[in-house]
């Protein structure tokens, strides 16, 4: 057995592996720059990694739905304790991690199947499910963005997949001096005695930008494609709805969701999220810059 600790966006996380034999730390590379010698006795959540586990019994879970994460499909089941049962299948059907967690998914199981790629798709994406919903009642949101830093805040770019947020994000790091690259695909929102924040994670997507660090949210952007360059602050329901569809998210538990829905109507309330509409250029980042950073 091998018990392994971690701090995401401030937060203890543990990690166990019952069997090394086929699993362990190897897939989970981009775990090491958050790793940490200790952590608090009772961690934000435990995750024990046991190819042992076995399915809840039928007449004890009700299938809640499956849906498509866009690089496979997860089959969710609620529990009779309202605890939930999670089979993670990659691009091809193939299941790639049985999920048990608790209510509050503070404490959860796993059991991993297949070759090393599967294993390590299926436990990366157990924990980052588990890392959102664990995380709703501590105000925090696990998003779907490219994130670049300046001046010490940080600006997540949210669109539908191939509508542009790394590039967006690679026109600041070419022009506009002072920025750097946080993360490609999953930063963490954290707001933390009324100040939101924003996180690197071990999450990024085809690039690998897997840093351990944070900076004070300056802006959340949706990139709009258009024939010409301009910003703009959406009205409060409209940046509600705009935030919402790139927060991970699960409409069919009221308190977790609602909890979600929550902090984004906090982050809109401070004013933190706009549109770009705008050409893949350096005009564009300029533009952006201009009217959402925080000198």
């Amino acid at each position: 057995m091998e018990i392994h600790n971690f701090q995401i966006a401030e937060l203890d996380v543990q990690i166990i592996f019952r069997d090394t034999t086929v699993n362990g730390m190897h897939l989970l590379r981009s775990f090491e720059p958050f790793r940490v010698d200790k952590i608090a006795e009772k961690p934000f959540f435990r995750l024990t990694v046991d190819d042992s586990l076995t399915p809840i019994s039928k007449e004890r879970r009700q299938r809640i739905r499956a849906f498509d994460t866009g690089n496979g499909d997860t089959v969710v089941d609620r529990i009779d304790d309202g605890s939930y049962q999670y089979i993670i299948k990659d691009i091809e059907g193939n299941e790639c991690s049985l999920l048990e967690s608790n209510k509050d998914f503070s404490d959860c199981q796993c059991a991993l199947r297949g070759n090393h790629n599967m294993r390590t798709f299926g436990l990366n994406n157990a924990l980052m499910l588990i890392f959102a919903f664990a995380g709703a009642h501590q105000h925090l949101l696990l998003i779907h963005a490219s994130l670049v830093r300046n001046n010490d805040y940080g600006y997540a770019f949210i669109a539908k997949s191939g509508t542009g947020k790394s590039t967006q994000v690679s026109m600041w790091l070419r022009h506009i001096p002072g920025s750097d690259l946080m993360n490609d695909d999953n930063p963490i929102v954290r707001i933390i005695d009324g100040e939101a924040w924003i996180y690197g994670s071990p999450w990024s997507g085809k690039t690998p930008c897997y840093r351990n660090i944070k900076a004070r949210l300056g802006a959340i952007t949706r990139i709009d494609r258009a024939s010409q360059n301009s910003v703009d602050k959406p009205a409060p329901i409209a940046a509600f709805a705009s935030l919402l569809p790139s927060c991970s998210s699960m409409k069919w538990d009221s308190a977790i969701y609602n909890a979600i829905c929550d902090t984004i109507t906090k982050i809109v309330e401070m004013g933190k999220v706009y549109t770009l509409h705008c050409l893949p250029n350096k005009e564009a980042a300029e533009v952006c810059y201009k009217a959402i950073a925080i000198k």
